[in-house]
């Protein structure tokens, strides 16, 4: 079994991009710079909005971040989206979701010009990418795949299962695996919470992407002998023996699923920082398209 180390490659692809960048400056001038925008105090909005901008700064980025109270109207918010988008200083544009109650994630999400959706969630961004044409691609799945390219994972023709369908992560990964590229190449089956008889499913999959939002959701006995478990999850659970009384899990049980793969994420240090390393990328190649 290999753990599929997110930190370490991570650390490597910062290495490449902060390269590109300073090649960028000095030839073109241009300095890639991304806006974040953050509403309310979430503490784990908090922490991932933070991470981005100090990864900014590590990169040789510029960086924005617009913070707004969780009162702050849909109207106000759609305002800001959209003097972001006059600016040609700004090269991606980020809102940390989720979004309170009252403000429509679609509404902002649309707002934002798809040349600077850096996120990859925009409609437009995402029929590119059903369509095979340039986009970029969403920051979770494209972290996968570049971690499957990193560790020279052959995926044509495996059979990838992924649990979850979201517009985030689960429904694009299945577009990305699916399509002929490498990593791609797969047969592809989504699952998630009305899938009957799921285990079923899972034995047959050479790769697991788990992405349901269930902590330890994905059992040992939903898991054949040497799959690949790709776990997108981070769910925060109870545990008296930690100081701060609480630990982070991911939606696979990792001690009991670990010893039947061949490679596995762990959580944390598995995709989360890959994540960031497919925002940083798309904010490069946004920056390129600025010059």
């Amino acid at each position: 079994m290999q753990i599929l180390d997110g930190i370490a490659v991570s650390a490597h692809i910062k290495s490449q991009i902060k390269q590109e960048t300073e090649k960028l400056k000095a030839e073109k001038g241009k300095t890639p710079h991304l806006a974040a925008i953050l509403v309310g105090h979430n503490p784990a909005s908090e922490a991932y909005v933070g991470n981005k901008v100090r990864t900014c700064e590590e990169l040789g980025f510029g960086s924005t971040l617009l913070r707004f109270e969780e009162s702050v109207t849909e109207a106000q918010l759609l305002e800001e989206i959209k003097k972001l988008n006059g600016d040609n200083k700004i090269d991606g544009i980020l809102v940390q979701l989720p979004l309170p109650e009252h403000i429509s994630d679609n509404a902002v999400i649309n707002a934002i010009d798809p040349g600077k959706d850096v996120d990859g969630f925009h409609p437009i961004t995402q029929g590119k990418m059903l369509l095979g044409q340039p986009s970029f691609l969403p920051a979770t799945p494209y972290g996968i795949l570049l971690m499957l390219e990193h560790y020279n994972i052959n995926t044509a023709g495996m059979h990838c299962v992924v649990i979850g369908r979201s517009n985030i992560v689960g429904t694009p990964m299945t577009v990305l695996m699916s399509r002929n590229a490498q990593p791609g190449n797969a047969t592809v089956t989504i699952c998630h919470s009305k899938t009957k008889d799921l285990a079923a499913i899972t034995k047959t999959a050479d790769i697991i992407i788990a992405a349901i939002g269930r902590p330890r959701f994905v059992t040992a006995d939903m898991v054949k002998e040497g799959a690949i478990v790709i776990d997108v999850g981070i769910n925060r659970i109870d545990d008296a023996t930690r100081k701060s009384g609480s630990r982070l899990v991911g939606d696979v049980d990792y001690d009991n699923v670990a010893p039947k793969c061949s490679y596995i994420t762990p959580v944390p240090k598995g995709v989360g920082p890959m994540t960031i390393c497919g925002l940083m990328k798309n904010t490069l190649e946004a920056a390129k398209e600025h010059v």
